[in-house]
């Protein structure tokens, strides 16, 4: 998540209200007569006099508002916010204690944000701080959390601090941590006693990165976890083996996106079992899996009916005969084959044929030469086109590209 300047969103807030305060003025007097009328009234007398008018009590106009009470009014502050992003907003409840409680009083304000907090930082906190950060996150109605490079004790200072998070949080994310499978069982049974006491599963989302996580861990969700969770993300999980993959099939079948990236030890056996058990997928991510082989992208165009994107970066062993598997796949919209240094122009025929293709990388391919890339034109649909680092990949490609798919974006 890109971090905002406080100061520039500040510049960028006072801007904005000069712009909407310019032009307001007094209201303009009763024109006077000119000189044409004067001399008139003079030389004919005046025009026919108007019905007397009864005289009307005026009410005294409201008294503009100046700057100082303008910035700080609420109607103005609710049309205001709505130039700004949630990310933007976060400085803006810097500025002063009325936009902050502006802000802070609904939760559509902080739609799509994740609060992100790296445990090395919040170790050298005090209770005090921390708690209220926790209560600004319920306030702000935030309901996804990253916990950035942290360990089992981390975890259960977490769990004291933030008791609440077992009702309140619906995506937990774990980046760069170092815990074990005590620590992933204690932040799932904590969240697991959450789903009970509200009567209702609240997992929806469950990412993690951690190096020492083992296949026993991936068995710890609950039957409600395994009924409400749908997006499972496994980063760099090196102990993460076949077994863990069986764990997975049976523990969460309603799955529709998956990452395994990085886990390296994962083999066609594990994929085998993912596409006959997880019939609903969307997603699948095994880039960085070195084990996976053509034999695994046969099992995934068998039987993954609904696939839409398939992730296969650095997946060094696959070749013409995996691609020309995936290209049978209908519903595939986005491929991904950065660095497959095997795959070749005979592969990129076969995805000339995908007619729901719109996103296609081959990033990194170095076997690839112009003549097979310039086949690419027949993917008339196609939105996106990454070639950056391809050898073959030479300007008067570019421009040959650009000239015959000008509706594709074409990253060089």
């Amino acid at each position: 998540m890109s971090s905002v300047s406080a100061q520039g969103v500040v510049e960028r807030a006072s801007a904005e209200l000069s712009r909407r305060i310019t032009g307001l003025g007094l209201r303009g007097r009763k024109r006077s007569p000119g000189v044409v009328e004067r001399v008139a009234n003079a030389l004919c007398g005046p025009a026919a006099a108007a019905a007397p008018r009864i005289p009307r009590r005026r009410r005294p106009s409201p008294r503009p508002l100046v700057w100082s009470q303008f910035i700080l009014e609420d109607r103005f502050l609710e049309k205001f916010f709505l130039y700004f992003n949630a990310i933007e907003r976060k400085s803006l409840a810097q500025v002063c204690t009325k936009w902050r409680d502006i802000l802070y009083s609904t939760p559509r304000w902080w739609s799509g944000l994740v609060a992100v907090m790296d445990c090395r930082d919040m170790r050298s906190e005090s209770g005090c701080c921390m708690q209220r950060f926790y209560n600004s996150v319920v306030r702000r109605g935030i309901r996804g959390i990253v916990l950035v490079s942290a360990t089992d004790d981390d975890i259960n200072e977490f769990i004291k601090q933030f008791p609440v998070s077992a009702h309140h949080v619906h995506a937990i994310g774990l980046k760069g941590c170092t815990i074990t499978d005590r620590g992933l069982e204690a932040v799932l049974d904590h969240l697991q006693v959450g789903a009970v006491a509200q009567l209702l599963p609240s997992l929806y989302e469950f990412s993690l990165q951690a190096y020492h996580v083992t296949d026993a861990a991936l068995g710890y969700f609950s039957p409600k976890q395994s009924a409400s969770l749908s997006i499972l993300r496994l980063h760099s999980c090196w102990e993460l083996t076949n077994h863990g993959v069986v764990n997975i099939v049976h523990s969460l079948p309603n799955l529709t996106v998956l990452s395994l990236s990085g886990c390296s030890k994962v083999t066609d056996e594990g994929v085998e079992l993912l596409a006959e058990n997880l019939p609903r997928l969307r997603s699948l991510d095994l880039s960085w899996c070195p084990r996976v082989t053509d034999n695994a992208l046969e099992y995934i165009a068998c039987d993954l009916n609904q696939l839409e994107e398939l992730t296969l970066d650095r997946c060094v062993h696959i070749t013409d005969i995996g691609v020309g598997y995936i290209s049978t796949m209908q519903s595939l919209v986005a491929l991904f084959l950065r660095w497959c240094s095997q795959v070749r122009d005979f592969g990129v025929q076969h995805l000339c044929g995908m007619r729901s293709l719109q996103l296609l990388s081959l990033a990194g391919c170095p076997l690839l030469t112009s003549g097979g890339l310039s086949s690419l034109i027949q993917l008339r649909q196609l939105r996106e086109l990454e070639l950056t680092n391809c050898p073959g990949a030479s300007p008067e490609l570019f421009d040959y590209l650009h000239e015959h798919l000008p509706r594709c974006l074409i990253i060089e």
